[in-house]
């Protein structure tokens, strides 16, 4: 069942968006925004684009790894 674990980008304006890791139990997904234009990084939250994808990808191996 682990092997359900997606990792989905969007990206509805260039240059920012996010990275959900959605699970295949009921759980919400846990999603990674990221902007690449530093001017508009106004949360200090928010991650460039390869930093986002390297904590999504970390937290889709993990849960895929905690399966029987």
């Amino acid at each position: 069942m682990a092997d359900n674990v997606r990792l989905i980008k969007h990206e509805a304006v260039p240059g920012c968006g996010s990275f959900g890791v959605h699970f295949p139990d009921s759980r919400a997904p846990r999603f990674f925004y990221f902007d690449d234009l530093p001017s508009r990084r106004r949360r200090p939250e928010l991650l460039t684009r390869e930093q986002a994808f390297e904590q999504a990808m970390a937290l889709a191996r993990a849960e895929r790894d905690k399966a029987p």
